[in-house]
């Protein structure tokens, strides 16, 4: 397993690949850093190039019209469901978790879906940004759930051009 880092004015993200596809993106010193576990040899990858060259678009301010390569490893139905809604997310815009238990309860023939489950499985979201997990809210605009910690949640939807008078920042919980 191999790692590199790319930095942001919000701070340092760290990339890991297995040597030919992006297996995690995340931001360092953040709760994310428990996924993230292992050890991980320091490599010049064209994964990685890749990966800097679709997040210098995306910093930029622009959507990249291109993703890099990943892979996802431990990834059950009802997670590749999740990533499978969440990478339908437009750019600039958001959706709840709630939003994504319906779309699920309604594909399942189901009354109703569990949004906490939604929301573990968008915690367990191994690659942010490019994955677009910070594009999920809560149903009534709380800005919880971003184990890239609350404030890279705010000025990623802020750098996505977003209203922000539309959301709340939780008092304490999963987003702090």
């Amino acid at each position: 397993m191999y790692q590199t880092m790319y930095s942001t004015s919000f701070g340092n993200l760290c990339m890991t690949s297995d040597g030919t596809y992006l297996t995690g993106l995340w931001f360092q010193g953040s709760r994310d850093d428990l996924k993230h576990i292992g050890n991980f040899e320091k490599k010049d990858l064209p994964i990685f190039d890749e990966t800097k060259r679709w997040l210098d678009i995306y910093f930029s301010g622009e959507n990249p019209d291109f993703t890099p390569k990943y892979k996802i490893e431990n990834l059950t139905p009802f997670r590749r469901k999740v990533i499978d809604i969440m990478n339908k997310i437009p750019y600039g815009k958001v959706v709840t978790y709630q939003d994504i238990a319906d779309t699920i309860a309604k594909e399942r023939g189901l009354e109703k879906m569990s949004a906490q489950a939604v929301g573990g499985a968008v915690g367990w979201n191994p690659i942010c940004i490019i994955i677009p997990c910070h594009r999920v809210v809560g149903k009534n605009g709380s800005l919880t759930g971003y184990g890239g910690g609350i404030q890279n949640k705010i000025k990623l939807l802020e750098l996505e051009k977003n209203d922000m008078n539309k959301f709340t920042i939780p008092k304490k919980g999963t987003a702090l």
